[in-house]
């Protein structure tokens, strides 16, 4: 932390307070991808069905 007058600077560690989480884009892009999967299955079974 530095200050400079009356404004407080932070670096990224700090200002964030921890380690940002890698893992946590590829869950969302797995279940975004298992969604869709899941979404057109219904949609292809429907039809095919109906």
């Amino acid at each position: 932390m530095e200050r400079q007058g009356e404004e407080v600077h932070l670096n990224e560690t700090e200002a964030s307070g921890a380690v940002k989480a890698q893992g946590v884009r590829y869950v969302l892009g797995i279940s975004l991808l298992l969604v869709v999967i899941a979404m057109s299955a219904i949609w292809i079974i429907g039809s095919v069905l109906g």
